[in-house]
């Protein structure tokens, strides 16, 4: 009835533990006396993956908070911007009602159409303007660049032209990378 739980079942059969645990009598995690260069290369790469995993891991942490923060407060500008371009059409029936005060029914709703043509028309160039300044990571490409010069052996010196290789063949990439 009153079992040792901690006994496997091996040790059921006749109460003696098959397996003795032992309390050892030093430290296994601690360091050497006198630690070759070796070791200490391996403790020093395997601590600096640990903390730039540990780094990793809280970037991607507090990265996606923040995207989870930013996602929800854009969900409330949607919405309100959805609220405000329905808003704008009860705006424009305001409008034309008011100009059939002095117009003619018709012509109060064609001003009204054409200043809703000439404000899409505005806001469509406004948005062409800003889309045509558009000229991608160049600073990033600028820096892996960089980057593959200062990692390459040797290749932050000249390299000679072999003329002799294959006429009309660059040695540059056509992707510019």
């Amino acid at each position: 009835m009153w079992e040792d739980l901690s006994m496997s079942s091996g040790d059921r059969k006749n109460g003696v533990p098959t397996t003795v645990t032992s309390i050892p009598l030093v430290d296994p995690h601690a360091p050497k006396v006198d630690p070759s260069v070796g070791d200490l290369v391996k403790d020093a790469t395997a601590q600096m993956s640990t903390l730039v995993r540990a780094e990793v891991e809280l970037a991607k942490a507090e990265i996606t908070r923040d995207v989870k923060k930013g996602l929800t407060g854009s969900v409330f500008f949607i919405l309100a911007l959805v609220v405000l371009f329905y808003s704008t059409f009860f705006f424009f029936f305001f409008l034309a009602t008011v100009l059939d005060i002095w117009l003619v029914t018709w012509a109060a709703y064609l001003i009204v159409f054409g200043l809703m043509v000439v404000t899409t028309i505005l806001f469509a160039l406004l948005g062409y303007l800003k889309v045509r300044r558009i000229r991608g990571p160049q600073k990033t490409i600028a820096s892996v660049k960089e980057a593959r010069v200062a990692l390459v052996p040797g290749g932050d010196k000249p390299t000679p032209a072999i003329s002799g290789d294959r006429p009309g063949t660059s040695t540059t990439d056509p992707s510019g990378w």
